[in-house]
């Protein structure tokens, strides 16, 4: 019996493997799903500081909350993965998304009192959270189903430029909207855009991923740690940029700091596009101990910069280290699991991101705070190194 398992699940392969790059509808499905997570984010703070009058305090708490949930689901949301497919998965987590936005749209309508409106606010950013873990881990499998395993890489790399291209995107649109619209027309694009990515979603292939024996979530945790490791340190300098870039120019007194996360943008998204296939061909910890080492030069440049020019080119080889860390990983990862268990893989590997960004935020602001904003940046090379060196002892489990 289990030899006729593990022949099944090897034909499910072969027979899915069809695709030489993910299919296009899950990449457009994933990019409109996406900015429902990059529309409220210039729009919210604004809606519960300026329009309901909460502190700054509340405003981080509120903009926090989703991280929580999102990490909270992702077990869900890999076991749905795995039992029903990448594409069920990614088709509820969007119509939640949708469902988070018109939490959104309630809470700004006129004449609701404050704290309801805060409440409603709130249960949207928790929706949201949930909706983004199926959504994401549903999106990501499915795409990896599309291309089979042994061009995984290629298949993160692709996934993860329409979520960097939908956050960059989103989150200037919503913007405009508020700015030209009102709260309510910014609020109605967090509905609209996972509605269309349910469209786009429905109409697309299945692309199940094989049957088989499947572990319980604490084991595909307990075989992937290291990977997942790995990349919750390389997510500290992503999350320096973004939380302190703007505050570290202006000690400084320099300019241009709006054009940081453009500099790692260009980077991140030319190494993904021209260089994706690489953990598929030369090994996913060979390309992650090089990229880690990278995003530590580029972190390095941030912390010595003498000026303005140099801080943005450090910016943009940040960018270029950290394009391949997550799908060279996840290659990895992938490896250390069953092949019925991929989806709840990806589900752990992507929480421990999740888990980056919530932890090395504050981390960062107590050691900005007690050596200044540069000091953040040596922080994140250290954490990149130690990421190098945690790939470049870990092995591939032979099969």
């Amino acid at each position: 019996m289990q030899a006729l398992a593990m022949k099944r699940a090897a034909q499910a392969d072969a027979a899915l493997a069809h695709l030489s790059r993910p299919a296009t509808g899950i990449i457009a499905a994933l990019f409109c799903g996406y900015l429902a997570v990059g529309l409220p984010l210039p729009v919210i703070p604004l809606l519960v500081h300026d329009h309901l009058g909460y502190s700054n305090l509340v405003v981080g708490l509120v903009i926090g909350i989703q991280f929580l949930a999102t990490v909270l689901t992702r077990g869900y949301a890999g076991r749905m993965t795995d039992q029903q497919g990448g594409k069920r998965s990614a088709l509820q987590g969007a119509a939640v998304s949708a469902l988070a936005g018109l939490f959104y749209w309630v809470a700004a309508m006129p004449g609701i009192s404050p704290a309801a409106s805060l409440a409603i606010v709130i249960a949207g950013r928790l929706t949201a959270g949930f909706g983004e873990s199926q959504f994401v881990t549903g999106c990501v499998s499915w795409s990896i189903a599309s291309v089979g395993p042994q061009r995984a890489g290629m298949s993160m790399s692709w996934t993860g430029i329409a979520m960097f291209a939908a956050l960059s995107i989103g989150a200037p649109i919503g913007m405009a909207l508020y700015q030209g619209y009102g709260l309510a027309a910014a609020m109605i694009a967090c509905i609209v855009a996972p509605a269309l990515a349910v469209l786009i979603a429905w109409g697309s292939a299945s692309y199940l991923s094989p049957g088989g024996a499947r572990l319980p979530f604490y084991r595909v945790i307990g075989r992937i740690w290291r990977e997942g490791v790995g990349l919750m340190l390389q997510g500290v300098g992503l999350s320096g940029l973004t939380a302190f870039a703007s505050l570290f120019f202006a000690a400084r007194h320099w300019s241009n700091a709006g054009l940081v996360m453009t500099a790692f943008g260009v980077g991140f998204i030319f190494v993904r596009a021209v260089l994706g296939h690489l953990p598929d061909r030369m090994g996913g910890y060979r390309v992650a101990v090089w990229s880690l080492v990278v995003e530590a030069v580029g972190q390095t440049m941030l912390w010595l910069a003498p000026n303005a020019w140099v801080a943005l080119a450090g910016a943009l080889v940040t960018g270029l280290g950290c394009a391949l860390v997550f799908p060279a990983l996840g290659v990895e990862a992938l490896k250390r699991v069953p092949p019925a268990n991929r989806g709840s893989a990806m589900g752990a590997f992507v929480a421990f991101l999740d888990i980056a960004y919530g932890i090395s935020g504050p981390a960062a602001g107590a050691i900005a705070g007690s050596f200044g904003y540069a000091s953040v940046y040596l922080f994140g090379a250290a954490c990149a190194l130690v990421g190098a060196v945690l790939a470049a002892t870990s092995r591939t489990p032979q099969p």
